[in-house]
């Protein structure tokens, strides 16, 4: 696949206070976007909006293009 990520979200997103266990009670992001995270698999963009605001980042800085 050409895009992946460029950083574990998982990891990042705990460094940044948010646990998966916070994540569910919160309803921030759905376990099925967390599983997909887990796998590597791209999530949609509304998750990835999601993700952006809860990291205070931009896309690029989560995802990257690599050539096949």
């Amino acid at each position: 696949m050409p895009i992946r990520y460029k950083i574990d979200v998982l990891s990042a997103l705990k460094s940044a206070g948010y646990s998966t266990t916070r994540i569910r009670n919160e309803k921030l992001i759905g376990q099925s976007y967390l599983q997909q995270l887990r796998n590597g698999e791209i999530v949609s963009t509304a998750c990835l909006d999601k993700l952006c605001k809860l990291l205070d980042c931009q896309p690029g800085d989560i995802l990257e293009y690599v050539e096949d």
